[in-house]
């Protein structure tokens, strides 16, 4: 397959209804796409990433400047017949976590048109011992007031979802108000997760202790920044109090982010998102080094993505089905308009299958993508 025309895409997707977290309020996203075009345009290949400044330090602009330049690189595949040639050109681009949503959008956009040319799905490129062929996703209920709150849970008590993660902010009673609302419309037959975002200091977490343990919360993500030295303590107050497990996403960008974490011990679960972690190649690199030492882990997603970056985390979860839990395929609850044809969302009680197809295992709507897109680069041999 020869590759004629690489565009980079950057998009904005505007969200159909109103989800906050403590980091951003916002009614719509930036996200960039790679467009491969091989072949004399018979073979179209799709990738997606998320660049968020809270998480890897990557904005829309940045990353589509990495997109560039690591496409003008001599071990770009522009000649590209086999998966080793993805692998060799991802593991020859710097690792550092400021590229990683550039990393994650190439190397799905060179997956989706080899899967694509070979009439694979992406998952037949990788080892197959952990897939399976269903898996069920949570919701996640973003900051909001009680009475919106109770409006979410009784539509995802509809739906049939009893794996919650609820967004926490800064304001303590706001926070108990969310976590009563939710007791008030599910009582206890939904297992729940705390997301602040990185947002509290080691005070406020350690007030939210007796809540935590109130409403049996299981899970605890990222309560404070990657670099604040108070986590040691407020893991050891977290455990002798009730037990719930302290899981890292922004201090968990990178396979050397990961390994150090661990090595400390206070972080017991680490969420692994494609665009994050950059793409299937790093993430599973990851996921393996857990796997090894017996870490647990949960598939996430980033807010705002698209059906492209939502069908690759499709194949992520079915890769990984020893995941503690999942997160995506949020796009018709979302997303005023997706970028594809096809609707990449989950199902009742959360229920997601693989997609048909090869590649990625969707189609995506040009007119859409000119629509959604707000600036675009070409780039030819």
């Amino acid at each position: 397959m020869r590759i004629d025309q690489i565009n980079i895409f950057k998009v904005t997707l505007p969200f159909s209804l109103d989800f906050r977290h403590v980091r951003k309020k916002r009614p719509s996203v930036k996200n960039v796409i790679v467009e491969i075009i091989a072949d004399r345009g018979n073979i179209k290949g799709y990738g997606e990433g998320a660049p968020r400044v809270y998480v890897t330090g990557e904005s829309q602009e940045s990353a589509s400047k990495s997109v560039d330049n690591f496409v003008r690189r001599d071990s770009f595949p522009w000649e590209l017949n086999e998966i080793a040639q993805i692998w060799e050109f991802v593991d020859s681009l710097p690792h550092l976590k400021e590229h990683h949503s550039a990393i994650c959008a190439i190397e799905m956009s060179l997956l989706d048109a080899l899967g694509k040319l070979q009439n694979r799905p992406a998952v037949d490129y990788f080892p197959k011992d952990f897939y399976v062929n269903k898996i069920h996703y949570g919701a996640s209920i973003p900051l909001a007031d009680t009475e919106r709150i109770v409006e979410i849970c009784q539509w995802i008590g509809q739906v049939g979802i009893t794996q919650l993660r609820l967004k926490m902010g800064q304001d303590f009673e706001q926070n108990r108000g969310i976590l009563e609302a939710v007791k008030l419309v599910f009582g206890d037959k939904v297992e729940l997760r705390i997301d602040s975002n990185a947002a509290w200091d080691i005070d406020l977490a350690c007030e939210h202790i007796p809540l935590i343990e109130t409403h049996k919360v299981k899970i605890v993500e990222q309560p404070m920044g990657p670099e604040d030295p108070h986590i040691a303590q407020f893991a050891e107050a977290l455990q002798n109090n009730d037990g719930a497990i302290l899981m890292a996403d922004e201090s968990a960008c990178s396979f050397d982010e990961v390994e150090k974490l661990i090595k400390e011990g206070h972080y017991k679960m680490i969420n692994v998102r494609l665009s994050k972690c950059g793409g299937f190649r790093n993430s599973l690199k990851v996921i393996e080094y857990l796997r090894y030492r017996g870490i647990p882990f949960q598939i996430g997603c980033q807010l705002g993505e698209s059906g492209i970056l939502s069908a690759a985390g499709r194949a992520l979860s079915l890769l990984c089905g020893d995941a503690a839990y999942y997160d995506g395929s949020y796009d018709a609850f979302l997303l005023k308009e997706n970028t594809t044809l096809e609707n990449v969302s989950f199902g009742p009680g959360g229920e997601a299958k693989p997609l048909e197809g090869p590649g990625l295992g969707v189609d995506v709507s040009a007119q859409s993508l000119e629509r959604l897109s707000t600036d675009c680069m070409s780039l030819s041999r």
